[in-house]
């Protein structure tokens, strides 16, 4: 690693980065123990400065003027970032969007009068029982009352309210407001459990008093739209879902469901997305028969028993539906989750041991679980390398020897993965200088050179590199990229090692550290083809709920970094050669997506990408043209697809921006 570099790591990067050489280099048979140790030393005395500058009078005397600071530092960011007026006011207009977005998604989303009678003389053709399952425990009346209420507000009739009471003896007004209620409804059972078995036991308790065909899980304190279960019932009816999900706002306390403060849009179901993350959460309703055999929840993961519930059942689950609308509000409140995962730190814990209870039961085994840096409860997981595979890096090469020769001492400098072979795709080139660089590079017994004719046709150009690979993978590389992480073939290798995986793509950085990709969303962008998300935003920024810190599923990555099984990519007769310049690796995933795989972006695999420097932008003149000419083509061929939407990039998000910027 270049000295520059290594200077602009923070301690713990460095650290890191010396541990992980120590272990790549250990296995060559050298030992960087003296540094290794020196680094932690060095890290070690400066913690203890900053310990003792922060505990310090000057230091807490200081804090006023330091927040001064900030604040002007983050609004010259905030300046830089948007460049210039039109893009404060687009900002500004974003915030706009956003709020009054969060009234749209409120009450006044509710249906009217005629409406509501609409929906409630709806003939399903078919009768489904849901039972709400809510466990009780020293609910305040408000909260208890405003629940219950937005159940009995169902414009779907066939459901019953299941309400197991384990409040202490300070709060028996829980029992006498839920007994008013059961007066007036007969649909509304309530049991007064005689101790409290925490949220798990409570919640088995109200699945005891159930008889419905649905199961669906309501917190105590929290709200649902009067119209969830007439939509659940439309999934139920129009798709056979037997596992459905909503999106969900979060609301403060006392204050009302218009005054949300954050608006969770999801995507359709994701496995990877819900590994690592519990996306799907609120509200969860289920065909009863997905239990059989297997508790609802387990008390061994209380704090995160919906997480190791949401996971079991749609393991079982044939057909798992979204229905991508605001239809449950949870309210956040002093202990509750919805306000700080802190207030049960417990919960973080069980979560791994329920992801972990999850791989387990789907076979894997020596797999890690660490909490990211956007939230405690949501995870990296590394899978376990099975074997030592070759894997063949195909790189398209015209001439740019500084691009090339950047990229290849990257990945030769680099990599903690050895097993590995680079076959250079030369595809007319003029410069002399370029086949000495060929010449040169190809003393390594590991790279090889060889020869497309014919006119650029970048899939044409990978296929020929395929069809000449002897690795079981394939890693497809543009020659603009440099490498950053060292074990970057490991993380996306995890991936494209599990059978149900297509494509695995990489975090690519501009050189400015702003993203270029994070995944491709179809159908994003004025072609209304495919565009990349979180384009442009710093490499320290989160991501839309935590997105850029986890791996997930996404419907296409870009062929600047993308990994996949050699014989997949030869069952789906590789590159299409009609798209010869662009969307042919957006082309392939979605190929890839229809054969029953799943495509994953990993953000642990970071390189820079130097991107349109070897090939120029698509903007002006005959490559303008051309792009829209494979646009059209790309809009035909995979007309319904697009008529959907992207799976994994919600309806209610814009697709004129890569922000995940509401639309109205």
């Amino acid at each position: 690693m270049e000295q520059k570099e290594l200077s602009r790591m923070t301690e713990q990067e460095s650290l890191r980065y010396y541990r992980e050489a120590y272990e790549r280099e250990k296995k060559k048979g050298c030992f960087l123990t003296g540094r290794l140790e020196e680094e932690e030393y060095h890290y070690t005395e400066l913690g203890k400065q900053l310990a003792q500058i922060k505990g310090s009078f000057l230091w807490r005397l200081s804090k006023p003027l330091r927040s001064l600071v900030h604040w002007v530092h983050r609004t010259k960011e905030r300046v830089s970032r948007y460049g210039d007026l039109k893009g404060i006011l687009r900002k500004l207009n974003a915030k706009a969007v956003e709020r009054k977005a969060r009234i749209q998604h409120g009450t006044a989303s509710f249906p009217g009068a005629e409406e509501a009678r609409r929906q409630r003389e709806t003939n399903f053709g078919r009768a489904v029982k849901f039972s709400i399952l809510v466990p009780l425990y020293n609910t305040p009346e408000k909260f208890l009352r405003q629940a219950i209420e937005s159940v009995t507000a169902q414009t779907y009739s066939g459901w019953e309210l299941c309400l197991a009471d384990g409040s202490d003896s300070q709060h028996t007004d829980v029992g006498r407001i839920c007994r008013e209620y059961a007066a007036k409804d007969h649909r509304i059972r309530y049991r007064k459990l005689v101790k409290n078995e925490g949220i798990s036991g409570n919640t088995n308790a109200c699945l005891d008093m159930a008889t419905g065909d649905y199961i669906a899980l309501f917190d105590h304190d929290d709200v649902l739209h009067p119209s969830v279960l007439y939509e659940y019932m439309k999934a139920i009816c129009e798709k056979g879902a037997d596992y459905i999900y909503c999106d969900e706002g979060t609301f403060q306390g006392n204050k009302t469901i218009d005054d949300m403060i954050t608006l969770h849009f999801k995507p359709d179901f994701a496995p990877d997305n819900l590994r690592a993350n519990n996306y799907i959460c609120h509200f969860s309703a289920f065909d009863r028969k997905l239990l059989e055999c297997m508790p609802l929840f387990r008390s061994e993961f209380d704090g995160s028993q919906d997480h190791d519930m949401i996971l079991r059942l749609t393991a079982r689950a044939k057909c798992v539906v979204h229905v991508p609308k605001l239809l449950y509000y949870w309210r956040s409140h002093a202990g509750s989750v919805a306000s700080d995962i802190n207030a049960k730190s417990y919960a973080i814990e069980a979560a791994k041991g329920a992801v972990a209870a999850h791989l387990r039961q789907q076979g894997f085994e020596n797999f890690e679980i660490t909490s990211t840096k956007a939230f405690e409860t949501i995870f990296r997981i590394k899978y376990e390398i099975q074997g030592n595979p070759l894997v063949s890096i195909i790189i398209p090469n015209k001439d740019h020897i500084e691009d090339l020769q950047r990229c290849i001492t990257s990945i030769l400098d680099k990599s903690t993965y050895d097993n590995y072979e680079i076959i250079v795709v030369e595809n007319n080139s003029t410069a002399d200088e370029i086949y000495e660089y060929y010449k040169k590079i190809q003393e390594n017994s590991n790279i090889r050179v060889i020869t497309y004719e014919g006119d650029f046709n970048y899939s044409k150009i990978n296929n020929l590199g395929a069809s000449n690979a002897k690795g079981e993978y394939l890693l497809l590389l543009n020659n603009d990229t440099k490498v950053i992480t060292l074990n970057w073939i490991e993380e996306l290798l995890m991936y494209a090692q599990r059978k149900d995986v297509g494509a695995v793509g990489a975090k690519l950085y501009y050189e400015d550290r702003t993203i270029q990709h994070a995944g491709v969303v179809l159908g994003l962008g004025q072609h209304r083809t495919a565009g990349h998300s979180h384009y442009r935003v710093s490499s320290n920024n989160l991501g839309y709920m935590g997105r850029l810190c986890y791996a997930q599923n996404v419907m296409a990555v870009t062929g600047a970094c993308l990994m996949m099984k050699k014989a997949l990519f030869d069952e789906l007769g590789g590159l299409d050669e009609s798209f010869a310049v662009s969307l042919n690796d957006v082309d392939l995933c979605v190929r890839a997506w229809k054969a029953g795989c799943v495509n994953v972006f990993t953000p642990f695999a970071e390189l820079y990408h130097f991107e349109s420097v070897s090939r120029g932008l698509d903007d002006a003149g005959e490559k303008a043209k051309r792009y829209d000419r494979e646009s059209e083509a790309f809009r035909e061929k995979w007309k319904d697809v697009l008529e959907k939407g992207d799976p994994y990039y919600n309806p209610n998000f814009s697709l004129d921006r890569s922000d995940f910027a509401l639309r109205l």
